[in-house]
């Protein structure tokens, strides 16, 4: 499918998912940026989740691989967490493909102020790592089903998708917020990629528009995780509150028009 866009607009287009990218990589839920950056195009509702996976799974490669090479991950916990949530996020693509927009539309309404509830209701997080006081095992099967649940989200729905990772990590498996990030940039990156894979075998990739999308979000979150890494706590709360705005933002807009 060919994509006509103005200068102006895809500059604009640009500058936001570059934003989503660096929010993204710190706070997660860069999909409430840069997913109503890409509505500006025109797109079916179906090639818009396609573009904006590309993009995000591009830019989170290099977020995730950036928190490996610093260990700030659990790597058991957060593969097991990966794996679940490749499955997960690929059996609801494969659910999106058969949904009309109206549906997709009305899930997203239904699921963002439950969305907006959980992160509010949740603020208050550890910056201190307490997973060694889960026993080995139980954190591994909780990992698996954080990973399909939000895996499975993602694929649905998208915004928000790290920053419920993040929650999951800190309270039910007591990681600091600086390795529940890395976490959940492996959750994220492996439902990224069963989301695109499905995308892209059905044609819903607009690559001329969504590559070029792919190299901002890519310098956004290596810039994101950067700060994320240095900074860690001080720096990842302050953008999850900013995420928690966005997403009540979004809310408001999808319920009064």
């Amino acid at each position: 499918m060919d994509v006509t866009v103005s200068l102006p607009m895809m500059v604009f287009l640009y500058a936001m998912v570059g934003l989503a990218g660096f929010v993204d990589a710190s706070a997660g839920g860069g999909g409430l940026i840069s997913l109503p950056a890409y509505m500006v195009t025109g797109l079916p509702v179906h090639m818009l989740y396609g573009a904006n996976k590309f993009s995000s799974a591009c830019g989170t490669t290099f977020a995730s691989a950036m928190f490996f090479r610093k260990g700030a991950l659990d790597l058991q916990v957060a593969l097991t967490a990966a794996a679940a949530s490749f499955v997960g996020s690929g059996l609801a693509a494969r659910l999106v493909l058969v949904l009309s927009d109206r549906v997709l539309k009305t899930l997203v309404l239904v699921m963002l102020p439950i969305a907006a509830v959980v992160i509010f209701a949740r603020r208050n997080l550890p910056e201190e790592n307490r997973a060694h006081e889960v026993p080995r095992k139980k954190a591994l099967l909780m990992a698996a089903v954080i990973g399909f649940g939000i895996g499975a989200y993602d694929g649905l729905i998208g915004p928000g998708t790290g920053t419920f990772a993040i929650i999951a990590f800190s309270s039910v498996l007591h990681f600091d917020l600086r390795t529940a990030s890395g976490n959940a940039k492996m959750l994220n990156l492996a439902s990224n990629y069963a989301s695109l894979a499905t995308y892209i075998m059905a044609g819903n990739v607009p690559f001329a528009l969504a590559v070029p999308c792919a190299v901002c979000n890519i310098l956004g979150n290596v810039l994101g995780s950067h700060f994320a890494l240095a900074r860690g706590a001080k720096f990842i709360r302050p953008m999850m509150l900013v995420v928690m705005v966005l997403l009540l933002g979004k809310m408001v807009t999808d319920l009064f028009l």
